[in-house]
């Protein structure tokens, strides 16, 4: 297992994105924290953790209380040692554009997707260093954090904010051997009951979020135009977080790898005929 021993804490680990890749990271032997800002979320997805033969620990709490963060890494590394790697994935949802969203929406949008990453890697890296360990931090970015997505400002701005975030980290910790990478995924649907990718809706739905009040309807987006033919799923970004995770990646630092199907080399004219 390429994660043997290794002790990470994952933020934001909701069905998406964050629990897919804490239970990936467990399949390669890791301990994995699972945080998220429900404790229901955080338990569902240490529950996957533990699922595949793994270990670790529910933290719930918000990601931008600085308190709860050195608290809550201080419990990971007295309960399991130390800290190794550190994947911000938490984020939230609010598909408003510029002239549509209120300042105090957009500033809590954005304090949780980059003002959340800085918290939990200062923090985490100060661990790291008192314990001399070389660890990985993995932000996950999106395809809006490179692209402009209209009526989604506040999302834009902090994945796209991670972007020199994660370089200006990896130069300030590189004299420590502690790594800063990026991971860019695209839109996302996690798998049903059935093993099959959930729709768009669907998604929605489980949320608790209504299509069509969050912009839908001015700004309609087509899903079928990736030219590798079809939605990804949070399975297909494991590969890519365990080798930035890993020993393997000992020399990656400050840079982005994207797993989108294509949709960012994609010229955008053209439809695929996948």
């Amino acid at each position: 297992m390429r994660l043997q021993g290794k002790v990470a804490i994952v933020t934001g680990a909701g069905p998406n994105i964050g629990a897919g890749l804490a239970e990936g990271l467990a399949k390669e032997g890791a301990i994995v924290a699972c945080n998220d800002l429900s404790a229901e979320t955080a338990v569902a997805a240490l529950a996957r953790v533990e699922a595949v033969g793994g270990q670790g620990m529910a933290i719930p709490g918000d990601v931008t209380d600085e308190a709860f963060a050195t608290q809550a890494i201080a419990e990971v590394a007295e309960r399991f040692g130390h800290v190794d790697i550190l994947i911000n994935s938490a984020v939230q949802f609010n598909l408003k554009g510029l002239l549509t969203m209120p300042v105090d929406e957009y500033r809590k949008q954005v304090d949780i997707i980059l003002t959340g990453a800085f918290i939990w890697t200062k923090h985490v890296a100060e661990t790291m260093i008192e314990n001399g360990t070389k660890g990985s931090i993995i932000n996950i970015l999106s395809t809006a954090a490179w692209q402009g997505h209209p009526g989604n400002i506040g999302y834009c701005t902090g994945k796209s904010g991670l972007i020199n975030f994660t370089k200006s980290a990896a130069m300030e910790l590189a004299e420590y051997g502690i790594r800063v990478n990026t991971l860019t995924p695209t839109v996302t649907f996690p798998r049903g009951e059935d093993g099959q990718p959930q729709t768009l809706a669907d998604v929605l739905r489980a949320r608790g979020i209504d299509q069509d009040a969050m912009g839908a309807e001015k700004y309609p987006m087509e899903f079928d135009g990736l030219p590798l033919g079809r939605i990804l799923t949070p399975e297909d970004y494991v590969p890519a977080a365990v080798l930035l995770a890993s020993d393997e990646a000992a020399m990656m630092t400050g840079i982005d790898i994207t797993v989108d199907g294509g949709a960012l080399a994609k010229y955008w004219p053209w439809t695929p005929s996948t």
